[in-house]
């Protein structure tokens, strides 16, 4: 049986508080690096939503690891 690895979640179906959330996990758990300016927490919480907001970043849960994360939509594989 071919299961799905990713199943996409709409940032809409997310309470505000459950997106931020979420973001600030991503941040704090990757270390995102946003190169030689240091950016508050709020500033990458922004930077992150404009992604989502575009398009180019999407939010997954990943059926075998079953979590909830953040990933580019071109890494996106169905």
């Amino acid at each position: 049986m071919s299961e799905e690895k990713y199943i996409q979640i709409v940032p809409s179906q997310l309470s505000k508080i459950a997106l931020e959330g979420l973001i600030k996990e991503f941040i704090l758990r990757e270390g995102t690096d946003y190169g030689l300016k240091t950016y508050t927490i709020e500033e990458k919480i922004e930077k992150i939503q404009k992604q989502l907001n575009s398009g180019r970043v999407v939010i997954v849960y990943d059926t075998v690891l079953e979590t909830t994360t953040l990933i580019k939509s071109e890494d996106l594989i169905s």
